[in-house]
């Protein structure tokens, strides 16, 4: 077939919803497949819904949203939509958003169930649950955020500049309840030496100078009781600042986390060349893997006594890496916390109280690195009684609840599953959660009493599924979407089988009209036996014929899911592997080792050597390809971005005879300049184990490239920055490499933004196919 042919010939009827805003004129002229008109990306398959949120009285739906056929670079405008089948979004304006926006932010829900205290645009407001006004409670240009209620409802903790404070409901007074200081604090001390001499012999000598220093004492005395009668300042450590604090709901303590930076790291300096003035700028980005860090300490304030105390979190005095804040119990008594040390191979969950010291209610090591999903997910159950956290102790990600002491553990889910979100129902009576117990290819969403027992998926259509229940607990809003269909706002009654209303269209109807395919998901074997989960494209699938050549797409991130049964994050990616299958060639995209979905054996299979089994998995992919088409090596390309090139990369350097050429796409060409906090976890740092960075680098290897390379990159990188593949070029240089070219993008990030740069790159990477592979 005429590839000139192939657009015209696949006219098909609209995809037909009973919506408003769906296509429904079967003559429209359906998408083009091409290049330029995949680029334009969410021009043509729009802007899925964000931020879905209730508004309190469970009859509108809110949410961040563009219509079909928006601009490329047009930001999203809130959105709402009545909680009725068939209702038509509405955008609001920013006067609408001003007296309607409280009611749909999110926030502590008061003791009794009746009200929510929430931040919205700096303000406090007191919303009722159910019909009534929102209530302003605060109008101050400095911002006000992490609102709660006390134990019994009358009182708003909140925090201001990095300060706690307090409004009383019934009078509207405001209390400040802490007072940081930058420090450290100051000391009265006689002067030493010299000058301690002098101001000894001055005293020795003068009646008038002893008079004096008696006067000093007694008014600094008045001072300190005076003081005493309001708050004691809380001194922190030198450029200490405080970056969350959490009051207790009986007003005695409050957890607090700082931050302390260092001056030893080394920032990375990103130029910018193509400038509004003329002239080159620059702007700062992170340190590089290993370099000095800033420290963090957790602190409780006795808000009765006005004292602080450091609350050790890991062991041994290990500085956390991170430490999260999930919530205080109902009765005030306990903070629960979840950290994770520096070596990033521990995971602890904490009860902190407001006086003595922290319970340990759950630690999880791992040889290589803790992670999943849901690792920082953890909670109270049954009135502070129990706590509940997600851990992979099983291997896979599960649900565990533990009493206040750390006993009577029990595990809640199991299998060859995840957890992949969990949270509580509004009464705290039932856990809400987003699993792949279905399938490691869909994301369902489920309820489970706190106690256990059965759970009971509420969501059925084959797909992935993000869903936000109303407060009501009537209704499901349902972010959902296919392989070839992007995600669109549902409303669904929260209830197996329930009734179920798509509310949005984001596509544009010619983009609808394309027969675009859902992959078919095939398991590669793998040369360990295990099978490796791919989506294919084939060229019959496109009504075209094979050219005998075939492509390997590589996913980014590394631990990120990418073959499943619902829509893609790659959808360029997506609709780019539409087109090369119609041109002819045969395309894989795998979710190899180290992919998110699988479990922690497959998380950690790269751990201390990236480059290892996740290049084999690519292999094996080649080999695979070989042998179910008869395509040879020479005839496999293979390409990726991020992660992606970086494998790209490895592939060409360490296995050329597998492939036939290569784009590399915003790749890291060395894990020593990449940043601390992706990299530490895999590889440790350069300077405790240059081995594992040395294997794991492309750069090393750069003498092994044989087949056509295409590297691309934008210049204004802040994440894998240009100085990557700027010093990869001088080492292909000095080895007199000669088939690779550099494309480099002035005016873009890692994610590329603007059409005519993603338009400019696939066109040279469908060149360089064209070139290198076709027989």
């Amino acid at each position: 077939m005429p590839r000139s042919l192939l657009p015209v010939l696949l006219v098909i009827a609209v995809w037909s919803v009973p919506h408003p805003l769906a296509a429904q004129d079967s003559l429209v002229v359906p998408f083009t497949l091409s290049i330029p008109g995949i680029m334009r990306g969410p021009e043509v398959v729009g802007r899925q819904p964000e931020d879905v949120r209730w508004s309190a009285d469970s009859r509108w739906i809110y949410f961040s949203w563009l219509p079909p056929g928006s601009p490329w670079d047009a930001p999203l405008e809130p959105y709402r939509v009545r909680a009725v089948a068939g209702a038509v979004p509405e955008v609001l304006s920013d006067a609408a958003l001003d007296s309607l926006g409280p009611s749909a932010a999110g926030g502590d829900r008061s003791p009794d169930g009746h009200r929510r205290v929430v931040s919205f645009r700096g303000d406090l407001f007191l919303i009722p649950i159910g019909r009534g006004a929102a209530v302003r409670l605060t109008s101050t240009v400095a911002d006000e955020s992490s609102p709660t209620f006390s134990r019994d409802g009358r009182t708003v903790y909140f925090t201001r500049e990095g300060n706690a404070f307090a409004i009383d409901l019934g009078s509207g007074a405001e209390r400040q309840l802490t007072d940081f200081r930058a420090g450290p604090a100051p000391k009265d001390s006689m002067p030493a030496g010299q000058r301690g001499y002098l101001a000894q012999q001055q005293r020795g000598l003068f009646q008038a100078v002893r008079d004096r220093v008696r006067r000093d004492s007694v008014a600094k005395a008045e001072r300190e009781a005076r003081r005493n009668r309001r708050l004691r300042p809380l001194y922190l450590e030198k450029k200490e600042t405080v970056a969350a604090l959490h009051v207790s709901p009986d007003e005695r303590a409050a957890i607090v986390m700082t931050r302390i930076p260092t001056s030893a790291d080394r920032p990375t300096e990103v130029p910018e060349y193509v400038t509004t003035d003329g002239y080159v700028g620059e702007s700062e980005s992170r340190p590089k893997v290993g370099d000095a860090r800033g420290r963090r300490r957790v602190l409780v304030v006795d808000l009765v006594a006005d004292s602080l105390r450091q609350v050790p979190v890991t062991a041994d005095s290990i500085p956390p890496a991170s430490v999260v804040f999930a919530e205080w119990d109902p009765t005030g008594t306990s903070a629960l916390l979840v950290a994770v040390d520096s070596s990033y191979r521990e995971r602890r969950v904490i009860s902190v109280a407001a006086a003595g010291l922290p319970i340990v209610l759950d630690v999880h090591r791992d040889s290589a690195w803790v992670g999943g999903p849901c690792l920082y997910c953890a909670g109270w159950i049954e009135g502070g009684a129990r706590a509940w956290f997600v851990s992979e102790e099983s291997g896979y990600a599960h649900l565990f609840t533990v009493d206040r002491r750390g006993g009577d553990r029990r595990q809640l889910t199991s299998g060859r599953w995840e957890v992949l979100a969990a949270a509580l129902s509004p009464d705290r009576r039932t856990f809400y959660l987003h699993t792949s117990e279905t399938s490691p290819y869909e994301r369902h969403f489920v309820t489970l009493a706190v106690r256990g027992g059965d759970r009971v998926r509420l969501t059925s259509t084959p797909g992935g599924h993000r869903v936000s229940v109303s407060p009501d607990g009537r209704w499901l809003a349902d972010v959902s979407s296919r392989a070839n269909r992007p995600p669109e706002l549902f409303l669904e009654e929260a209830r197996p089988g329930g009734s179920r209303s798509q509310l949005t269209v984001s596509p544009t109807a010619a983009w609808l009209a394309f027969p675009w395919i859902e992959p078919t998901i095939v398991e590669i074997p793998a040369s360990d036996g295990v099978p490796v989960p791919a989506r294919r494209y084939r060229p019959q699938d496109l009504g075209a014929r094979p050219n005998g050549a075939a492509v390997i797409f590589v996913h980014g991130a590394g631990y990120l899911h990418n073959v499943h049964r619902y829509w893609s994050d790659y959808f360029r990616e997506y609709m780019f592997h539409h087109w090369l299958a119609s041109q002819g060639y045969v395309v894989l995209d795998l979710d190899y080792r180290g992919s998110a979905g699988y479990g922690r054996d497959w998380r950690t299979a790269v751990h201390r050597h990236m480059g290892g089994r996740d290049l084999q998995d690519q292999v094996d992919a080649a080999r695979y390809l070989r042998q179910e088409y008869g395509i040879p090596p020479e005839r496999i390309g293979i390409y990726g971005g991020s992660y992606g090139g970086f494998i790209t990369l490895m592939a060409l350097f360490t296995e050329p005879e597998w492939f036939g050429a290569g784009a590399a796409l915003r790749s890291v060409t060395d894990w020593a300049h990449y940043n601390h906090g992706y990299t530490a976890r895999i590889l440790s740092t350069p300077q405790d184990d240059s081995v594992a960075y040395r294997r794991s680098s492309p750069i090393y290897f750069a003498e092994g490239l044989q087949d056509p390379l295409l590297i691309a990159h934008g210049m204004e990188d802040r994440n894998v920055h240009f100085q990557d593949v700027v010093r990869l070029a001088q080492r292909l240089i000095e080895l007199g490499k000669t088939d690779w070219e550099l494309a480099s993008y002035p005016v873009e990030d890692h994610g590329f933004v603007r059409p005519s740069s993603w338009t400019d790159e696939y066109r040279r990477i469908f060149s360089l196919f064209e070139r290198a592979l076709r027989p």
